[in-house]
């Protein structure tokens, strides 16, 4: 598969992990939009959230409670925003399901 997420989840793209698991690799993202800004990513690659499926529910909660326990071990206590891109006009670059976790400053509203 010529997906950038999997090679990285596989490791044969390095990146600065954050967190691992059978389920879930978080890592820092190349491009933080905040001083605190990780991506969790399924190990199984799923194109986006438009993508997956009623036997994704359980991963998708899953992602986002690791997001959360990530957070708070990287002292996120203020808050911190949770972002996932769905496709191109969502702002998706890369076709593997990613959540966005940014924090370290306030964050304004709208986002963008």
């Amino acid at each position: 598969m010529d997906c950038l997420f999997c090679k990285i989840i596989e490791g044969t793209i390095p990146s600065k992990a954050v967190y691992s698991d059978d389920r879930a690799y978080a890592f820092s993202d190349i491009n933080p939009q905040a001083p605190v800004h990780f991506l969790v990513v399924p190990r199984e690659h799923i194109k986006s959230t438009a993508e997956a499926a009623e036997d994704h529910a359980e991963l998708l909660g899953y992602l986002l409670l690791t997001g959360a326990k990530i957070a708070r071990e990287k002292g996120l206590a203020k808050g911190y925003r949770v972002v996932i891109n769905t496709g191109p006009d969502g702002g998706q670059t890369v076709d593997h399901l990613h959540v966005h976790i940014l924090g370290g400053r306030h964050c304004t509203w709208p986002p963008g």
